[in-house]
């Protein structure tokens, strides 16, 4: 073979990948399907080429893709994304972070599971065991079926931007709110590290606001056909900004503690909050502040400091609060005598 007959041939390989990865970037950005003369007018190819290619997706590639009465599109929750090419430091890094989510995990993840089998591949012996600790330390975390299978399904909703429905159960502290369906735009999934928990944040339509639901109040969960726009990632993140773990949907509040003396030096180590301000007083000690979405997340935090905090505003916080410490130093009380 002439080197003009090499070069001709690695030429037509070279375009053929790249119809094909055309081919396929089109089918996951229409989910719904398309039609072929429609794909062929957007790649300016033949239809009789875009079929043949389409075949050559699904027969050569093993790709899922699907085809009915003329319409071709592919299963993005079957499709594989492209392998990834890390450093040393970079899957170290990657690590780390499946780790902690691992560390505040209650219950098994498969795909997590699947996603570390798959890292460890491609790691030297010493990160590759680090992985295999944590895949012993997952594989004995309780299942839960319905909650692996949600959060599937809503993972294949905020990818492919679809609408979805939802039975949801309120939570206990919500006095007289009852079970109920929402249709949900997903925008973002989201874990805790406050409650080990993850949480669906998107529009309710019902309600026409944000809204932040616990993936395991959940109970059963379904796609429609409706597909929406996302919001500016800019609007996104500056409502979630005020969020103090989670919940973004609750009116702002301005919070401000005076912390001890004895713990001041340790709360200045940390960035609590994006709209934190502290000022140390004269006896050292430490007056905070923040605006935050509602109160129902910091007052936990807050708590956790027991005494060494005390609530200055907002008035109904520092009652709380106040009334909680009561009730704990009364029980206390009851069980000495």
């Amino acid at each position: 073979m002439t080197s003009d007959e090499e070069r001709g041939r690695y030429a037509s390989k070279r375009d053929r990948l790249a119809r094909l990865t055309r081919l396929v970037s089109i089918l996951q950005a229409h989910p719904e399907g398309m039609r072929t003369g429609d794909i062929a007018a957007r790649v300016g190819m033949s239809v009789r080429t875009v079929y043949r290619d389409l075949v050559a997706l699904q027969d050569e590639l093993r790709l899922p893709v699907w085809g009915e009465d003329g319409v071709w599109g592919i299963d993005s929750e079957k499709a594989f994304l492209p392998p990834l090419k890390l450093t040393q430091q970079e899957a170290m890094a990657v690590v780390l972070s499946a780790r902690l989510m691992v560390r505040y995990a209650d219950k098994y993840d498969p795909d997590l599971a699947s996603a570390f089998e798959k890292l460890e591949r491609g790691l030297p012996p010493a990160l590759a065991e680090h992985v295999e600790r944590t895949l012993d330390g997952l594989s004995k975390a309780p299942r839960d079926e319905r909650f692996s299978a949600n959060v599937r399904l809503l993972t294949r909703a905020w990818a492919e931007r679809r609408v979805v429905t939802i039975d949801y159960a309120p939570a206990n502290y919500e006095a007289g709110a009852a079970p109920r369906r929402a249709t949900v735009q997903p925008y973002l999934l989201e874990p805790s590290l406050q409650t080990h928990a993850l949480y669906l944040i998107g529009f309710d339509e019902e309600r026409d606001a944000l809204r932040t639901f616990k993936i395991e109040r959940i109970r059963t969960a379904a796609l429609t056909p409706r597909t929406f726009e996302p919001p500016d990632p800019a609007a996104t993140t500056s409502a979630l900004r005020a969020a103090w773990d989670i919940i973004a949907d609750q009116p702002p509040v301005e919070v401000v503690l005076r912390f001890a003396p004895g713990v001041a030096t340790r709360v200045l180590e940390a960035t609590w909050h994006p709209t934190q301000t502290v000022e140390t007083e004269p006896d050292g000690s430490l007056r905070w502040r923040a605006t935050v979405s509602g109160t129902i997340e910091i007052r936990l935090w807050i708590l956790q400091w027991g005494d060494d905090v005390e609530v200055l505003a907002p008035v109904g916080l520092r009652d709380d609060v106040a009334a909680t410490h009561q009730r704990a130093a009364e029980r206390y009380v009851a069980v000495r005598a």
